[in-house]
């Protein structure tokens, strides 16, 4: 008789075991993609404010912008094949060397893409401000140098290996931390010369990625399964360039209807906004890993509405804290950054409202529904355009500008949850 009543018991101490075990893997995976952000957000706090007041707050808006375009052109390079690399990596991880020798593939074949679409940029937005050779030192240190080194960030993260992929991504921000306190400390501080500088960096995080965080696979070129991929990664390198487009857009258009001297001071305002984002896009990380296992994570309407109230909360307490520490300290990250100081605390809604809209579009990718994401972040970005320009066309006042931003994100969060939530009703797919 104890033996019969022994058995039941035991197999729930098992299952208990297990789940705790499972448990302590997430938390202790969690945690070590947070120390990669904690020390992002230390050195690239240390990036931005040697570079800020470094450069003039022209010469910073030109650069930001220009790097901004060059985030959203590299997700041009590989036609996107990224993500099929991203899902091979999470659950098919023997196949790592094959579609590694894909993504360079079809690298080598975007190159037309990629050098067509960024001097379309170029003339749209550009023009006038900076010279061809200088947009194409940043698109290049941006899409060919430090795209390539977070795909290999990306692959260990498939892979669960979360420690290395937080230190390779805290490397390439301490290198490009250096690179801007040496550039502080050189005798000529021009655009130009910060641009080379920035390449160097972007290039020495590359070279230790691959040298020494790329799984050790041999690589195999199979075109026919790349090519049986290539409609979902199209749809992804589609989403993405959109999703960088509505992401961005606004310091383009600041640039193009307000100068480089407001591009600079708005660039200041929307990075201490995106610090606020990477703790954030950790969490948003691991949650889209594990939709992809289990699509149906996120069924009970209870569960969608605490995740996005906590990330909500977490944004604008963050800006919050900040804000409040410039107020009285408001030269503590220099004399460039303390003159957009007193405007920080006016867009406190947009932290949470813009990492909102970030979160549920990966939330379509993780369930399969690439398409449906494109179609999505295509209607956000035209509707982010509409909206800043009637903005920046009708109020010149940078003080009401700051606070008009809080509702035009507030529209787009409610544009996005209806687009996503929506998608999320149907199936997710399997791929």
């Amino acid at each position: 008789m104890t033996e019969i009543s022994e058995a039941p018991r035991a197999g729930l101490t098992a299952k208990i075991l297990a789940l705790a075990t499972a448990r302590r893997n997430e938390v202790t995976g969690y945690a070590k993609a947070v120390s990669g952000s904690a020390g992002r957000l230390v050195f690239s706090l240390a990036y931005f404010v040697a570079l800020a007041n470094t450069l003039s707050i022209a010469d910073f808006g030109l650069f930001a912008t220009a790097s901004a375009a060059g985030v959203m052109l590299s997700r041009v390079v590989a036609f996107g094949f990224i993500s099929a690399l991203y899902r091979t990596a999470t659950v098919r991880p023997r196949l790592i060397g094959t579609f590694s020798a894909g993504f360079i593939a079809l690298g080598l074949l975007s190159l037309p893409a990629l050098a067509a679409a960024s001097w379309m940029i170029f003339l749209l937005f550009f023009s006038g401000n900076i010279s061809p050779a200088l947009f194409a030192l940043v698109v290049v240190a941006e899409a060919l140098l430090w795209r390539p080194a977070e795909v290999v960030v990306i692959v260990n993260n498939g892979l669960g290996r979360f420690g290395r992929a937080a230190l390779l991504v805290i490397i390439g921000t301490v290198a490009r931390a250096i690179a801007a306190i040496l550039f502080a400390l050189l005798p000529v501080t021009t655009l130009d010369a910060w641009c080379w500088l920035y390449l160097g960096a972007n290039a020495a995080s590359l070279a230790i990625a691959v040298l020494f965080f790329h799984p050790r696979q041999k690589l195999r070129l199979r075109m026919p399964l790349y090519w049986r991929r290539l409609p979902d990664s199209l749809y992804v390198a589609g989403a993405e360039v959109l999703f960088y487009l509505q992401m961005e857009f606004d310091k383009l258009l600041v640039l193009a209807l307000g100068g480089p001297r407001l591009a600079g001071i708005y660039a200041i305002v929307m990075r201490l906004v995106d610090l606020t984002a990477i703790p954030i896009r950790t969490f948003s990380m691991m949650l889209v890993q594990k939709i992809m296992r289990m699509p149906d994570l996120l069924s009970r309407l209870t569960t969608r509405i605490g995740i996005e109230a906590g990330i909500f909360a977490v944004s604008t307490l963050a800006l919050m804290v900040l804000a409040l520490l410039l107020h009285f300290f408001p030269n503590a990250l220099g004399r460039n950054v303390a003159e957009a100081v007193p405007l920080v605390g006016l867009v406190l809604l947009v932290p949470g409202l813009r990492n909102l809209v970030e979160y549920q579009g990966e939330l379509l990718f993780a369930r399969g529904q690439t398409l449906t994401r494109a179609v999505n972040l295509a209607l956000l970005a035209a509707g982010k355009a509409g909206l800043l320009a009637w903005l920046l066309a009708t109020v010149t006042d940078t003080t009401q500008l700051m606070l008009w931003l809080n509702a035009v994100f507030a529209a787009l969060y409610l544009l996005s949850a209806a687009l996503a939530y929506s998608a999320m009703r149907l199936p997710a797919k399997r791929i």
